[in-house]
C-alpha cells in the first residue's frame, strides 16, 4: 500500500468525497429536500466520513487514525441506512442503489486502510525522533 502525505491522497478519502457530492445532489431534489431532519442527518453522516479520515491523519499517530477510521466506517454505515429515502420514494431504486454501492465502497476501503494499519509497524509521524 502506497503512503499518503496528505489526507487528500488517501483513496478512501477522495471516495468519500465522491460520495458526499452525490448525497447532496440527490438531498436537494423534491420531497427529499423538504425533509430536513432526514436530509441533514443523512448529510451530516456523508460529511462525518470525509471529517474522521481527515482529523484521524492529521492526529499523526497510527492509533488515534485508527479510531477516526472506526467513526468513519459508522458513518459510512449510516450513509448506507438510506431505506427510510426509499421507503418515502424520495429516491428512486437505481439512485438508491448507487448510493448505497458508493457508501459500501467508501466502507470497504476504510475497513482495508485500518487493516493495513494494524498489521503495519507504522506508528505515526509524532513518534519520529525530532
Amino acid at each position: 500500500m502506497a503512503t499518503f502525505d496528505t489526507f487528500e491522497d488517501i483513496e478512501a478519502w477522495k471516495k468519500a468525497r465522491i460520495l458526499n457530492q452525490e448525497i447532496y445532489k440527490f438531498t436537494d431534489l423534491g420531497s427529499f429536500a423538504r425533509d430536513f431532519g432526514l436530509r441533514d442527518q443523512i448529510r451530516r453522516a456523508s460529511i462525518s466520513i470525509m471529517s474522521n479520515i481527515a482529523e484521524g491523519f492529521e492526529r499523526n499517530g497510527t492509533g488515534e487514525f485508527m479510531q477516526f477510521l472506526a467513526i468513519a466506517k459508522g458513518s459510512a454505515g449510516e450513509v448506507k441506512a438510506l431505506y427510510a429515502a426509499l421507503d418515502q420514494k424520495y429516491l428512486e431504486q437505481q439512485s438508491f442503489d448507487r448510493l448505497f454501492l458508493l457508501a459500501s465502497e467508501v466502507s470497504s476501503m476504510i475497513g482495508g486502510l485500518m487493516n493495513y494499519l494494524r498489521r503495519s509497524r507504522i506508528k505515526g509521524t509524532k513518534y519520529k525522533n525530532p
